[in-house]
């Protein structure tokens, strides 16, 4: 690699007289030659090595771009296609260990799947909800996270004496609404 940080394995400087890529209708007219000589080939060695064609496709068309960018000083080189094929398959290495580490994520990460809320737990849900926002919060701080009075009061820089206040009407509204209809009770 040179100071710029791009490969120059296999690609050599022409001699300063025999460069082809000036800038310009030449250098253009080169690049496009270059392209359509050896895109292909490029992108079915990839492709084999992927096993992911339009991956492959990717990674040949993101490396002729980079080529593009650079054509000044790529097209100086020796053989052009050697500077190509080399950031091809470098892009396409980096792919390849970042799919690899992404599987092996998703392997150790699988999603569980829970089953679905039970009918009890939606209408609690659904009562809590219609609750006014920091009452809402102290009962679940207390009752589902088991915190202390003490401790969701200090959380909410409030007094304990709100929270108590709180948590007793939370306790009278959501009795109400979770309260079963008479219709329920005998089915019980």
């Amino acid at each position: 690699m040179n100071a710029a940080g791009t490969p120059t394995h296999g690609a050599r400087r022409a001699p300063e007289g025999a460069r082809s890529g000036a800038p310009g209708e030449q250098g253009r007219h080169d690049f496009d030659e270059l392209y359509a000589a050896h895109f292909t080939s490029v992108t079915t060695q990839l492709f084999a090595y992927l096993g992911d064609r339009q991956e492959a496709q990717d990674v040949t068309q993101e490396a002729f771009c980079r080529a593009l960018h650079r054509w000044k000083d790529v097209s100086a080189y020796d053989d052009p296609v050697a500077w190509v094929r080399r950031v091809a398959w470098n892009l396409a290495t980096s792919h390849f260990r970042r799919s690899r580490i992404a599987t092996a994520f998703r392997r150790r990460h699988r999603e569980v799947h829970a089953p679905e809320p039970s009918p009890d737990r939606v209408a609690l849900f659904a009562a809590l909800r219609s609750l006014p926002p920091r009452p809402r919060q102290a009962v679940v701080l207390h009752y589902l996270a088991d915190q202390a009075v003490v401790d969701v009061a200090e959380t909410m820089q409030v007094s304990t004496g709100t929270v108590k206040s709180w948590l007793h009407r939370a306790r009278i509204a959501l009795g109400e609404q979770l309260r079963p209809s008479a219709e329920e009770v005998r089915n019980a």
